[in-house]
């Protein structure tokens, strides 16, 4: 939730840290720490993994609001019952005490060896194939949407692979409408993104099922003049679940492809995902367009922000991806799955913070 308080380029952003929505440096340079201030965390298991791996050598602080969260998952070296911005506040001005007075410690070293991990530690992003890679997607977002951009996404293999290669750059501008929570509420979360923040770019981020999930809301925002971008990356598949089930030796009831018999126009690349989404999208009184070649997708973002510029209405860009795509996680920090390249060069990820040097 506090992704973005500390923009992503900033020097001391080191990274998030998890099982799922995390950066490959944010959990290596939590593996490097000796000490850790919790603010109105709960350290829920998806960002731990195994307590034993997370809290080794380390020294805890945590800091809540509610005094009976405290020590509810694992007992800190200190617990503070604190308002965060308060507990924030005090931490800062003893701080700045401690720096008039010669005793804060030098922490530059740290900082720079963070940046050097941040700087080598990357996923690959740009993929060329056709049917496209959802890593090239999130490339291509964070090349074509600028850093007012505010990112809505609910739940799914998308949400988890846009957390991990999308970049924020202020508070409030990841929008996880429920973590874990039901499907189909990111079209009316950006709705009211879009309305409570008229000068801002909000872009949405759904897989195919949770964007169909209330995709009649759309309609809500055609007739209220509530633009905004949503980024539909379509496998017709369970993606997150079907990735779930690796661990079974089973594929089970996640398929949501099928011929579509009044959508003959689609290419031979992409027939039988199913669902028109260009279609119902445009008779819910919204504009659409479709992608297929990693090559068009900055095109086609200019031309979503057209589009939305001009009719003051949704815009969904629908990328046709391929249909099975294993993202990075485990079930420990130190040990998460890497299923794709790696980047071995600022070409492998170019926008990348910190991406490696040619």
């Amino acid at each position: 939730m506090g992704w973005g308080t500390i923009p992503d380029d900033h020097q001391l952003m080191a990274g998030m840290v998890g099982l799922q929505t995390s950066h490959r440096y944010g959990n290596e340079n939590y593996l490097q720490s000796d000490f850790v201030i919790g603010i109105g965390n709960r350290w829920a298991n998806r960002h731990t993994g195994g307590l034993e791996t997370y809290t080794a050598g380390r020294k805890f602080v945590h800091i809540d609001i509610e005094p009976t969260q405290i020590g509810r998952v694992f007992s800190p070296d200190l617990g503070i019952a604190s308002d965060a911005g308060a507990a924030l506040a005090g931490l800062v001005e003893l701080a700045k005490e401690r720096a008039a007075a010669g005793s804060l410690p030098d922490y530059s070293a740290w900082v720079a060896e963070c940046q050097d991990r941040k700087a080598s530690l990357h996923r690959k992003t740009h993929f060329e194939n056709i049917p496209i890679k959802p890593q090239r997607v999130y490339e291509e977002m964070n090349k074509s949407f600028g850093r007012d951009t505010t990112y809505v996404s609910t739940i799914g293999l998308s949400q988890i692979a846009g957390a991990q290669m999308l970049h924020v750059f202020g508070p409030r501008k990841w929008i996880n409408a429920g973590q874990a929570g039901p499907l189909g509420w990111t079209a009316p979360a950006a709705l009211g993104v879009a309305r409570s923040n008229p000068d801002q770019t909000v872009v949405a981020l759904s897989g195919d099922y949770d964007f169909q999930f209330m995709i009649e809301e759309l309609a809500v925002g055609a007739q209220f003049n509530l633009p905004y971008i949503h980024v539909v990356v379509n496998n017709s598949y369970l993606g997150l679940i079907r990735q779930s089930q690796r661990g079974f030796n089973m594929e089970q009831n996640v398929s949501l492809a099928f011929e579509n018999i009044n959508s003959s126009h689609l290419s031979e690349d992409t027939r039988g995902y199913g669902v028109d989404h260009l279609k119902v999208a445009e008779g819910l009184g919204c504009k659409a367009v479709r992608v297929e070649d990693p090559n068009d997708l900055a095109a086609a973002f200019d031309k979503a922000k057209a589009l939305m510029g001009e009719f003051q209405v949704p815009v969904v860009v629908e990328v046709i991806l391929e249909k099975v795509t294993n993202i990075s996680m485990g079930v420990e920090i130190n040990a998460v799955n890497e299923f794709e390249e790696l980047a071995e060069s600022a070409a492998d990820a170019p926008t990348a913070i910190l991406a490696l040097q040619a």
